[in-house]
């Protein structure tokens, strides 16, 4: 009986956070980005090889893949001078031709928030300005990478706040630059900020409507590094990331499901992920995210701890990370155990 009545009070509590910042949040509440990338009509309506190109929201990673394959690299050139924000946005491109594309995006598009990242040198593996921004960034060479590893961030981010200069290690490209300096010339990491995050913390961020849209965008994102020949990845999802991951649990072409600050993955445990990933938590014991209650009441919330041990995963070692954005932090535990998750080739 008190733990039934222990069980009322915490969903009450949920709630009762959820809604008393529901009308500060009606303001933030976010549209998810979906469907296929900025320009998608013209390209559909495109003659210029005399074919018609592999439509981006029907087609597959694999069969965009054997189709731009089969093109010369003067055909290859064409599409990505006409077509760019396809091009680059298109799961089963070339990595090459995307950063190609990419770069003409960027330098195309001036708005301040992008500029850091048309910068030269820098690897965009997809940009799309439609909402805040989506963005994509590899730090290493990801056609000759022998180990690849995924970041997956949580609310707050867009092309915007991607790789601000403030809270560094909170931010996707400083996790995942951090974990490639750590793990070596022979991996590459993926900053992959993909999906519409939830701003603050209101509905968005205690629902699972945005981390479903993000699920499917991550899984065929994941699908076009395969089609690409990339190795499959360890996949690190942080914050509200990790929702978006145990929603595509399921579906991930991935080899390690490493969650950290999770709020839960609206799965009751490892078996209720449906995945053949090894699953990893970290929590640091200064991390607010504890604060937050582990409960999944009518849409609200998303379950179970993933750190606490009945949930079955493997932990990882966190206790000098440091709040919620220290995980990747140079020098702690958990970053130097995310780098040999990384570099690990077999089971």
């Amino acid at each position: 009986m008190r733990r039934y009545a222990r069980s009322l009070i915490t969903i009450a509590l949920a709630i009762t956070t959820v809604t008393g910042t529901a009308g500060w949040a009606s303001g933030n509440t976010q549209q998810a980005v979906t469907g296929p990338p900025p320009g998608t009509a013209a390209w559909r309506a495109d003659r210029v090889l005399d074919r018609r190109l592999p439509d981006p929201e029907r087609s597959t990673p694999a069969e965009v893949s054997v189709f731009f394959r089969g093109l010369t690299a003067d055909q290859q050139q064409t599409l990505v001078t006409r077509h760019p924000l396809v091009v680059g946005n298109l799961d089963g491109v070339p990595v090459l031709l995307r950063y190609r594309a990419n770069a003409l995006s960027l330098r195309a598009d001036h708005d301040p928030r992008y500029a850091r990242l048309a910068a030269p040198g820098r690897q965009i593996l997809a940009f799309d300005p439609r909402g805040r921004g989506q963005v994509a960034e590899v730090f290493g060479d990801l056609d000759t990478a022998r180990h690849v590893a995924v970041v997956v961030p949580g609310s707050d981010i867009d092309a915007g706040t991607f790789d601000r200069t403030n809270d560094v290690y909170g931010t996707p490209a400083g996790m995942a630059k951090s974990l490639h300096a750590r793990t070596g010339p022979g991996s590459a990491v993926v900053a992959w900020a993909g999906y519409t995050t939830p701003v603050g913390l209101g509905i968005d961020a205690a629902t699972g409507s945005l981390a479903e849209a993000g699920a499917d965008r991550l899984t065929r994102f994941a699908d076009g590094l395969a089609a690409d020949g990339v190795p499959e990845p360890a996949v690190f999802c942080h914050s509200y990331g990790s929702v978006v991951c145990g929603l595509a649990a399921s579906r991930l072409r991935a080899r390690d499901l490493v969650v950290l600050g999770s709020p839960g993955m609206r799965a009751d445990d490892v078996a209720d992920l449906h995945t053949d990933a090894r699953v990893w938590a970290a929590k640091d014991a200064t991390d607010w995210i504890d604060d937050v209650p582990n409960v999944e009441v009518a849409g609200l919330g998303h379950g179970p701890d993933p750190a606490a041990p009945e949930f079955g995963a493997r932990r990882v070692p966190a206790d000098d990370a440091r709040g919620h954005t220290g995980y990747f932090v140079p020098g702690t535990d958990s970053l130097r155990a995310f780098a040999a998750i990384t570099e690990e080739r077999s089971r």
